[in-house]
């Protein structure tokens, strides 16, 4: 019987952890969004356009970024005169620029649904009722990130499919422990050349927006190298975004 007692008890003791793991967890974020606008200012939310600079190497080039509560999305830049598109969604098709011809290409079957299900779900952003969505959070204690320390905040999204198998999507967030906002993010790379590799996202310069704060300069890096920066100069919240602007061009 005190065997029996013994058992019960340790297993209350761990549901206890994790329910107050959840619950601190839910305080991070209550506070993130808190710190941010108000949770229910950025579920308002139904378009983000945003302009600025992209520093890559010794280039410097003007890119825009626009979201859409729908799913759509793209971020290109210009070069040499010419829209050169690094990744678009028009709610079916998930396309960009060919560096070598330079026209629009379609994008693989897996990963425009990738994409599909990260736009739709992210959008304005991935913890906002992130129960709702299917996603799981959990924190992970603490790190130190460029000299700050932070709530580790894992995120498992919905899977990702890699060569015919769904994998699971796991995105580390790391919350800055005073100000209760990420200042950086961290993914492994599912495919292709950079298989197994850490993207990490860095943000930094946060801004207020009409009453939403957001982060102005983002940092990329793969593996612990700097690759390239974008600053952005302008944005925009629940502006007219034309669908025109997303859709595949058909016949380029």
């Amino acid at each position: 019987m005190k065997k029996i007692k013994t058992l019960a008890l340790s297993a209350l003791f761990a549901l206890t952890a994790v329910a107050a793991q959840a619950q601190t967890v839910d305080e991070i974020l209550n506070k993130y969004f808190a710190n941010t606008g108000g949770k229910d200012k950025w579920m308002a939310i139904k378009s983000i356009k945003m302009a600025g600079k992209m520093k890559m190497q010794a280039m410097e080039l003007p890119i825009t970024m626009m979201q859409a509560a729908d799913g759509k999305i793209k971020m290109s830049a210009n070069f040499q005169g010419k829209e050169f598109v690094q990744v678009a969604f028009d709610g079916t098709n998930a396309w960009n620029t060919n560096q070598m011809t330079m026209k629009a290409e379609k994008m693989e079957g897996e990963d425009t649904e990738n994409i599909k299900r990260d736009a739709v779900g992210d959008f304005p952003d991935p913890f906002i009722d992130y129960k709702t969505k299917g996603y799981k959070v959990e924190l992970e204690g603490k790190e130190t990130i460029e000299g700050t320390e932070c709530f580790k905040v894992k995120l498992t999204k919905k899977p990702q499919k890699v060569e015919g198998k769904e994998e699971e999507n796991v995105v580390t967030y790391f919350f800055d422990a005073q100000n209760y906002v990420p200042i950086m993010s961290r993914t492994m790379v599912k495919k292709g050349p950079m298989k197994g590799m850490a993207q990490e996202s860095l943000f930094s310069d946060y801004q207020d927006i009409n009453g939403l704060v957001f982060p102005f300069t983002i940092s990329y890096r793969m593996n612990g190298q700097t690759g390239q920066s974008i600053t952005m100069e302008k944005i925009e919240t629940n502006v007219s975004l034309d669908p025109k602007e997303f859709a595949f061009p058909d016949g380029k």
